[in-house]
């Protein structure tokens, strides 16, 4: 599930964003009343999470310096 968040535009990202973070607390949910089954699934949402903030970043960036 590795997307190119370096193409996407700030809205899109937003999205992505938002939707990783409901992902991440259902898992967080499921994992707290023992129904999680896989749990390195945290840790992915958790990297592709870190992956849209750096990707907004880098494009806030270019946009300052443009």
């Amino acid at each position: 599930m590795k997307n190119n968040y370096n193409e996407m535009t700030i809205e899109e990202l937003n999205a992505e964003e938002k939707k990783l973070r409901s992902e991440l607390f259902n898992l967080a949910f499921s994992k707290s009343v023992n129904q999680l089954t896989d749990n390195s699934s945290i840790r992915k949402i958790k990297k592709n999470i870190a992956r849209v903030l750096t990707a907004k970043t880098l494009r806030l960036k270019k946009e300052i310096e443009e």
